[in-house]
């Protein structure tokens, strides 16, 4: 067994507090969990008709999994006594830990009193509302959720409880496995969570929130496990703004750390990042049915120009291609259309054909005849509740028998969510058509899909290394230092010299030879300060340029470089987080406003 095999599918389930606790006990029965709930309260006789036990001593076992739900200092005494009675894991619901940022709190210590009282027992939290396993009918959960139980489906785990409440809400027919928030990971971390996740052969993909990078050697673990079984993760990682980055270190107590080291980190471990819900949902879907896509050649057809021109124009800012139409399907879709269409992808095969399942199957099997990763059939149904579908019966079943008689990947789009309703989507994928909903996230699915195809054809990429062995403090070199140690290990350098006096600098400009260049040395950036002067072709230029840049710590004399071709930006940091930080960018006096780096 597992270290949170017991945590995660109990045979039996302790719960501790009042509202909060109760309304677990509820989910547990609403859901039909199968085994035994043991609700724990002082005072109450029951919780939801089931007898309640005063203290953790008189429980009938060692709980499997057990919801804490009382206040900060009490769950660090039932933690302890739990972890006293060997129960396999608990989750930690309060917060006021090191999530906080006052530190008179005492939120980081109190954080620390907590992992000690665990000791070797699982502890999810604190600061967190638990997980469901739809799959086991198990809910360690005190709110509402708009899930259901399923024999197979995603895992999704998050950094955020009311982001997870969100997403089972979805009325999208993705089925959720399980849905996890671990709050400030305090001693169970989310890749931890996701390892053991993706074991369970009914997982078909796993969408992570993050919020902040923490464990990276589980990351790397947990990419490593994946890539072996195959299976696609998604990863919505925030922090792109300033502001997001502070909300999220407030929120979580995780430092959230540059986007473009987080970009970098999630493209190495083969994670598909997205920027919002609504495509974390669909790009979810997407890989559950059927995992990524092996290219990005897509294909499009609509009853409408102008739902084709939409589909063109989103297209066109993604990483995704609509290849031309072949000989063969021209002739068949002529045959079909005849001769009043415009054949071309996206393809708008009008309305005249409406209604004519016949007909409808014929169009669909010539588009399907192309070489696409994925054809995208673009319909909007009307709202149910003043409108009828039925007209919509024979196209549906024209995608269903083109799709069956294909075997080709057929995604059913609409162009708004409002218009792909629950129970139409449910159909399709019965029938095995992914259901997606507005053009703009569905596209945007389709891109992310196929770039964690590109990421897991690629070789795996080296663990990274440790930033543990940093040292405690650190400086800035001079200038004429550093590149001395550049030199020491055989890159080349500009002759120079560091001086001190004006004649001293014309002197080493006079042995270096014209044009050199004269550099102020104590300053981390010169150009801002305008303490560089350039193309100094005498002594005397050189001594008046010295006269004004000596700033009392030394000048640098260099040659000056001609016929420059590109310059680069070259720069190594050590991160505590993420390790040695390699940048590569374009160069020079323009290289912040540029911005052209990697």
């Amino acid at each position: 067994m597992t270290r949170l095999e017991r945590l995660l599918k109990p045979r039996h389930v302790a719960v501790f507090g009042g509202s909060w606790a109760a309304n677990v006990v509820d989910q547990c029965i609403r859901i039909g969990f199968p085994g035994e709930v043991w609700p724990v309260h002082p005072t109450r006789k029951t919780v939801h008709g089931i007898e309640c036990f005063k203290a953790v001593d008189e429980l009938p076992a060692a709980p499997d999994a057990s919801f804490i739900g009382i206040n900060r200092e009490l769950a660090i005494s039932i933690t302890e006594q739990l972890s006293g009675r060997d129960a396999g894991g608990a989750v930690c619901f309060a917060s006021g830990f090191a999530e906080s940022e006052i530190e008179e709190t005492g939120g980081k210590a109190r954080q620390e009193a907590l992992i000690s009282a665990a000791g070797r027992m699982p502890l999810i939290g604190p600061n967190c509302y638990g997980f469901v396993n739809y799959l086991d009918r198990v809910a360690i959960w005190p709110d509402q959720h708009g899930g259901r139980h399923v024999d197979r489906g995603v895992a999704i785990i998050t950094q955020s409880s009311n982001i997870a409440i969100n997403l089972t809400m979805q009325a999208r027919a993705l089925p959720i496995a399980y849905m996890v928030t671990v709050g400030n990971q305090a001693q169970v971390t989310q890749p931890e969570i996701a390892l053991e996740l993706i074991e369970d052969e009914r997982v078909t993909a796993l969408g992570l929130h993050i919020e902040g990078f923490g464990d990276i050697p589980g990351y790397e673990a947990l990419s490593r496990r994946a890539r072996e079984l195959r299976k696609p993760i998604v990863a919505m990682k925030l922090g792109r703004s300033w502001t997001a980055r502070e909300v999220t270190e407030s929120h979580t107590g995780s430092i959230a750390g540059s986007d473009a080291v987080s970009e970098a980190l999630l493209g190495r471990l083969a994670f598909g990042r997205v920027g919002n819900v609504n495509t974390f949902l669909e790009a979810l879907l997407l890989l559950h049915m059927g995992g990524p896509l092996t290219g990005r050649r897509i294909g499009s057809i609509s009853c409408s120009g102008g739902e084709a021109a939409l589909m063109a124009d989103i297209a066109s800012t993604l990483d995704l291609n609509f290849g031309q139409l072949s000989p063969f399907q021209k002739d068949a879709l002529r045959q079909a259309l005849g001769a009043r269409v415009h054949l071309s992808n996206p393809l708008d095969y009008h309305t005249y054909l409406w209604g004519n399942e016949t007909a409808l199957h014929a169009v669909f099997v010539a588009m399907l005849a192309g070489n696409y990763d994925l054809l995208f059939m673009v319909m909007d149904f009307p709202r149910n509740d003043r409108c009828s579908d039925s007209a919509w019966e024979p196209a549906v079943a024209a995608i269903e028998r083109a799709t069956r008689d294909t075997g080709k990947r057929v995604a059913l789009v609409s162009s708004m969510p409002e218009c792909l309703p629950e129970h139409w989507a449910s159909r399709l994928m019965e029938a095995g058509i992914v259901p997606l909903h507005a053009m703009e996230t569905a596209l945007s699915a389709a891109e992310t899909a196929a770039s964690i195809g590109d990421l897991l054809r690629a070789p795996p990429s080296p663990d990274l290394i440790s930033a543990a062995s940093r040292r405690k403090t650190t400086r800035t070199l001079p200038e004429s230092e550093a590149k001395s140690l550049l030199q020491f290990h055989g890159i080349r350098i500009p002759r120079g010299k560091v001086v001190t006096t004006t004649e001293d600098a014309a002197r080493a400009a006079r042995e270096i030879g014209f044009p050199v260049v004269l550099k102020s040395l104590g300053l981390a950036h010169k150009t801002e300060a305008n303490a560089v002067e350039l193309n100094l072709c005498s002594e005397d230029k050189v001594v008046v340029a010295a006269r004004r840049l000596d700033k009392g710590q030394g000048l640098l004399v260099e040659k000056q470089i001609e016929g420059i071709v590109a310059e680069l930006l070259i720069g190594v940091v050590r991160h505590d987080g993420f390790g040695f930080l390699l940048t590569l960018g374009t160069g020079g006096t323009l290289a912040e406003l540029h911005r052209d780096v990697q």
